[in-house]
C-alpha cells in the first residue's frame, strides 16, 4: 500500500484516539502516528539491498513499476511474484514489541500500536493485490521466499 495512504489513516486514527482516549499524550500519539507509517521503512531498506542506491525517489517509483507490473498479471502469476522481505512486516515483531511494551517500557505499546494498525490495513490490501499474506509473518516469508520469483 502506498506511503500515503498509511499517513492518512494513521491521522485519522489518532484523531479517534485522541477523541476516545484523551489522557493519550500528543507525543505518545506522535509515536503512534509516525510508526504506522515508517514501518515501511523496511521496504527502503529491501530497495537498498536489492540496488544499492539510497535515492528515496527512485525507491518510490521502482516499487510504484513493480505494483503496476504485478496488478497486470493474472491472480496466479501475481502470487508467484515476490513481493520483498521486509524487517518490520509480520505478527513476530509485533510480538516482540508487545512483550518490550509491557516488560521494558509503554514507549514500545505505541509503537507496537502504530505497527499493529499498518499491519491490519496492509493484510486485507496483499490479500486483495495477490490472494496471499505473505508479509503477515516473517518466518513464513523466509521460508517461502525461494520457491518464488524475484
Amino acid at each position: 500500500m502506498r506511503p500515503k495512504i498509511h499517513i492518512i489513516i494513521g491521522i485519522i486514527f489518532v484523531i479517534f484516539l485522541h477523541f476516545i482516549f484523551p489522557k493519550i499524550s500528543f507525543f505518545n500519539l506522535s509515536i503512534i502516528f509516525l510508526s504506522s507509517w515508517l514501518i515501511d521503512f523496511d521496504h527502503y531498506i529491501y530497495y537498498f539491498m536489492r540496488t544499492k542506491d539510497l535515492n528515496f525517489h527512485k525507491c518510490y517509483k521502482w516499487y510504484d513499476k513493480h505494483l503496476k507490473e504485478t496488478l497486470v498479471l493474472p491472480m496466479n502469476e501475481r502470487k508467484k511474484r515476490y513481493t520483498g522481505f521486509y524487517l518490520f512486516h509480520g505478527i513476530e515483531p509485533l510480538i516482540i514489541l508487545f512483550l518490550l511494551g509491557i516488560s521494558v517500557s509503554q514507549f514500545f505499546l505505541f509503537i507496537f500500536v502504530g505497527f499493529l494498525l499498518h499491519f491490519v490495513v496492509d493484510v486485507p490490501h496483499e490479500y486483495y493485490i495477490k490472494r496471499t499474506i505473505q508479509k503477515s509473518s516473517l518466518i513464513y516469508n523466509y521460508s517461502q521466499f525461494k520457491k518464488l520469483e524475484n
